[in-house]
């Protein structure tokens, strides 16, 4: 997936996010605002997870929800 993606859908998809990595706060999901590397350091930080684990979960995520 690609972060345009993100971007152009983030206000309908964060709260898929907010169910998948419920660590994240709002204010964590605002700040991300659809940007892919955000959410990937706000996935490492919350969760204290090594980059290339949080890279495999956000590319699941975004295989789950991310256009067909």
């Amino acid at each position: 997936m690609k972060e345009p993606w993100m971007k152009g859908k983030w206000n309908e998809y964060k709260g898929k996010a907010k169910q998948r990595w419920g660590k994240l706060t709002d204010d964590d999901l605002q700040e991300v605002g659809g940007r892919r590397d955000e959410l990937l350091g706000k996935v490492q930080q919350r969760y204290g997870v090594a980059k290339a684990d949080a890279e495999r979960e956000v590319n699941e995520w975004e295989r789950k929800h991310g256009p067909k």
